[in-house]
């Protein structure tokens, strides 16, 4: 996952764990640290709650399929994020396949099958058609057979969220790191918010500099693994998909757009450079070779 480069943590920083990776919060105020971190854990929590599929007391879990449910407008946000990540990507990024990935045995929280050494017997699920989920006037209605998986978009929409309440509610400049998703609210430091982009020690690392406002988000296929298998899924296939890139960064405007372009280049594999055309984007081979697009710096 990208580091955020201001570590050791300092007075201006704070960071815990959470969803199986590590969330950092930093604020143009050290005054404010605490604080800042007592909102973002709040804004986690209400995430969690609306939409985890580990969680048999989340609000997805008690959406029942094959008819229209009443739905939090958080998690109303959260599926509509979903599905224009589906739409924006043909389909690429697609949040159908949460059956596929409880056959490919992800099927509880990540932290809790990182010992695997084997993965389990493999059962392959392809996705369904993203565009049967209807979300209409705060109702949401999921076809029988399917389970929904946010997992694609929903980190990256909380790092959207949390920045902007940071920044919101205590008047300050905010940078909040889930994994490889960034998002920034605010007024920044000096120069802009320093982030080192390196999946994995031993992997090539680049310093960035994000503008006020802006967002970063790395994808990979080293990262979330158990046995030889990996979270990003072909919805197509239902299984994941080819490691024709080891890590995919994108920098936008925000954390969700930046997130749906790094999944869906990493399910198009070589295909992915239509995709980034234009975009500043960084692709890391299996070989550790490194691919600039779209005006990315040297």
């Amino acid at each position: 996952m990208p580091l955020v480069e201001t570590l050791p943590v300092g007075a201006d920083t704070a960071q815990w764990s959470v969803w199986g990776t590590v969330a950092r919060v930093v604020v143009t105020d050290p005054a404010a640290t605490d604080d800042a971190a007592a909102v973002v854990r709040e804004e986690l929590a209400a995430v969690d709650l609306a939409c985890s599929r580990f969680r048999a007391d989340s609000e997805l879990r008690q959406v029942t399929p094959g008819r229209a449910v009443e739905v939090s407008p958080l998690l109303a946000e959260l599926v509509a994020a979903a599905l224009r990540a589906a739409r924006e990507t043909g389909g690429d990024v697609d949040p159908t396949v949460g059956a596929a990935l409880c056959g490919l045995g992800y099927d509880r929280d990540f932290a809790a099958i990182t010992g695997r050494r084997v993965a389990p017997a493999v059962r392959v699920f392809a996705a369904p058609d993203w565009r049967a989920v209807r979300l209409r006037d705060g109702y949401l209605s999921v076809p029988l057979g399917v389970l929904l998986d946010l997992g694609a978009t929903a980190k990256a929409v909380a790092a959207d969220r949390c920045a902007a309440r940071v920044s919101e509610r205590l008047g300050v400049g905010a940078m909040v790191a889930l994994g490889g998703d960034i998002a920034t609210a605010g007024p920044g430091p000096d120069g802009g918010w320093r982030v080192l982009v390196q999946d994995k020690p031993g992997d090539p690392s680049h310093a960035v500099r994000l503008p006020p406002g802006s967002a970063i988000a790395t994808s990979s296929t080293a990262s979330r693994t158990w046995g030889h298998l990996h979270h990003i899924l072909d919805p197509r296939t239902g299984l994941p998909a080819p490691r024709v890139w080891r890590t995919v960064t994108v920098a936008a405007g925000s954390c969700l757009r930046a997130n749906t372009l790094t999944t869906a280049a990493i399910v198009r594999g070589r295909r992915a450079s239509s995709l980034l055309r234009g975009v500043p984007s960084r692709l890391v081979t299996p070989e550790l070779d490194v691919v600039r697009l779209g005006g990315w710096p040297s």
